[in-house]
């Protein structure tokens, strides 16, 4: 960048230069009439114009071919290190290979182990809530029969102390008669 403001600071001048050369020129040219002098200046300034203009075109043309030799540069350099790369790959041990794909199987083990193990706790609480359940419909089954028992025994006494009062009652009856 700082090469092509070089260039056009040169071109202003070498124009300023040119221009003043023609108007020195213009001092010798007081004899002609003054409309071949103003032929003369439009023309050098003509001149000048068109010559800088070719001058920017022919710096445009050497920045643009720089700019494509540079991508060709890096479209090559590009290829050869996809090429570096390609050829690295081949180079690698091919137990790694067998590594990574080892490895996707284990994570792929990990995630079902891990569904297992919700599954398993999941299972293990529903179990526990069952037993617990069992546990205690098992205690209500023990104190209900422990009811029933006390109930058989007391309507065992009772019946125990009917049966006596009848046979009291029987003995007195067969004594009296």
């Amino acid at each position: 960048m700082a090469c092509l403001s070089t260039t056009l600071d040169q071109q202003q001048q070498s124009s300023k230069k040119m221009i003043r050369m023609k108007s020195a020129g213009l001092s010798t040219c007081h004899a002609s009439p003054l409309i071949d002098c103003d032929d003369e200046l439009s023309k050098s300034a003509l001149f000048a114009f068109r010559a800088k203009e070719e001058e920017i075109t022919k710096k445009k043309m050497e920045v643009k071919e720089r700019v494509q030799a540079q991508l060709s540069r890096v479209e090559q350099e590009t290829k050869k290190l996809a090429e570096i790369r390609n050829d690295l790959e081949a180079l690698e041990d091919p137990r790694w290979k067998e590594g990574t794909i080892v490895r996707k199987k284990v994570d792929l083990v990990n995630k079902e182990l891990k569904s297992l193990g919700q599954n398993c706790q999941k299972k293990e609480k529903e179990y526990r809530e069952a037993v617990d359940a069992f546990n205690e419909k098992n205690k209500e089954k023990a104190q209900l029969i422990a009811r029933l028992m006390e109930l058989v025994n007391e309507s065992e006494m009772v019946r125990m102390k009917k049966i006596e009062e009848l046979n009291e009652k029987f003995q007195l009856f067969v004594k009296n008669q």
